[in-house]
C-alpha cells in the first residue's frame, strides 16, 4: 500500500512478485502477480518476497518495491524520500535490510516507523498525550500489540502471525481433516466468505473445491463457519496471549487508562468476523474498530511524511511533540 504527500494512497496491491526462475526477470508485480500463484509452469515462480514483516528475498523486494514507487511517480529518475512501515519487533539486521532494499529501489533516504505507531496516527489517536492506548495491529505477516503513551512505545509484542498464517491453517485443516488440497487463494476466500472468530449468530457455509489426496480428482466438499474456528483456533491463541502477555507487563497507571480507553484494532486481520467479541471475552475490555483497518498503518505512515526530518528510527519520545501534527481530523 503506497501513500504518496498531498495525493493519499496511490497503489494498494498485494506484495507479489512472479520471477524467472532461470534469468531473474520479473514478469509481473501485484495483482496480476497473485493471479498466477499456483498456476505457473515450473520456470515462473509467484512468490511473497515479505515473509513476517520482513525480507525474505532480498533481490526481489528491491525490484517489487522499484516497481511501487515507479506506480507512484511519473518522472522516471524520482528519488523520493520514503517512509516504510515495520513491525516493532524486527531486529536492527531486519531494519537494515529494508533500508537498503528501499534505497536501492531509486528512494533519496529511508525511514522506518513502527506499525504499532503508524496505526494509532492513521486512526486519529492522540498518542503525544500522557495516556495509555493498547492498540492490537493484525496484519499479513505479523500482528502487534503495543502500549502506546507520549509519542512512543512503551511495551510491545510482536507474533509472527497473520492474515496468512490462518490462511495456511485453514489449508492444513482441509488436508487433515477432509483429505483435500487447496492453494492460498481458496484458503483465503474461505476466510474471507465464512471465517469467524467467535460464534455466529447465523453460521455460514460454502462449497470448496479442491484435489482429493487418496483419489486425485477435483471434488467440492461443504464447509462450515465453525470448522474454519477450528482451524484458526492456534493461531488466534497466540495474538490473543500476545495482548494478555503486554497487559501483564504494562505498568499500573497505564493499565488503568486502557482500562477507560478500551483497545484499538488495526490492521486487515481485524476484519475477521466476531474478532471484537473474542478480545472481548479474554481480556474483559472494550474494543474498537479503527475507522479504516485496512488502510490506518498506510495513512498514518504518510502523514508522518510531514515531519521526515524529525523521525528517527528509534521512534524515541523526544519526537512526540511533533506528533500532534499527524493526526487526522
Amino acid at each position: 500500500m503506497v501513500y504518496v504527500g498531498s495525493r493519499g494512497i496511490v497503489a494498494s496491491e498485494p506484495s507479489v512478485v512472479a520471477v524467472d526462475s532461470l534469468t531473474g526477470e520479473v514478469h509481473a508485480v501485484g495483482v496480476e502477480a497473485q493471479r498466477m500463484i499456483g498456476r505457473t509452469p515450473a520456470t515462473i515462480s509467484a512468490t511473497r518476497p515479505l515473509r513476517h514483516g520482513v525480507i525474505a528475498d532480498f533481490a526481489v523486494t528491491e525490484q517489487m518495491l522499484r516497481y511501487f514507487i515507479g506506480r507512484a511517480f511519473d518522472r522516471r529518475r524520482a528519488h523520493p524520500r520514503v517512509i516504510v512501515c515495520a513491525p516493532s519487533g524486527v531486529t536492527e539486521v531486519e531494519k537494515r535490510a529494508v533500508e537498503e532494499a528501499a534505497l536501492g529501489a531509486g528512494a533519496r533516504r529511508v525511514h522506518l516507523i513502527e506499525e504499532p505507531i503508524a496505526a494509532a496516527i492513521g486512526a486519529g489517536v492522540a498518542i503525544e498525550e500522557p495516556v495509555g492506548r493498547l492498540v492490537l495491529d493484525i496484519g499479513g505477516g505479523t500482528s502487534e500489540v503495543a502500549v502506546i503513551s507520549l509519542g512512543a512505545i512503551v511495551v510491545s509484542r510482536s507474533v509472527r502471525v497473520g492474515g496468512y498464517e490462518l490462511d495456511e491453517a485453514i489449508s492444513h485443516y482441509l488436508r487433515d481433516t477432509h483429505q483435500l488440497a487447496i492453494g492460498s487463494q481458496t484458503a483465503e476466500a474461505i476466510k474471507l466468505q465464512i471465517g469467524s472468530a467467535a460464534p455466529l449468530a447465523r453460521e455460514l457455509r460454502m462449497g470448496v473445491r479442491g484435489r482429493h489426496l487418496l483419489s486425485g480428482l477435483p471434488t467440492e466438499i461443504q464447509m462450515h463457519s465453525a470448522e474454519v474456528r477450528e482451524a484458526i483456533r492456534l493461531p488466534m491463541e497466540e495474538i490473543l496471549r500476545a495482548i494478555t502477555g503486554t497487559l501483564e507487563d504494562t505498568p499500573p497507571e497505564l493499565a488503568g487508562d486502557i482500562a477507560r480507553q478500551g483497545i484499538l484494532l488495526a490492521g486487515g486481520g481485524t476484519l475477521l468476523r466476531g474478532l471484537p467479541k473474542l478480545v472481548t471475552d479474554r481480556t474483559g475490555m472494550a474494543v474498537s474498530l479503527a475507522e479504516s483497518p485496512l488502510t490506518c498503518v498506510a495513512i498514518g505512515s504518510g502523514l508522518a511524511l510531514e515531519h521526515f526530518d524529525e523521525l528517527s528510527t528509534s521512534g524515541t519520545a523526544r519526537h512526540a511533540r511533533h506528533v500532534s501534527n499527524w493526526r487526522t481530523t
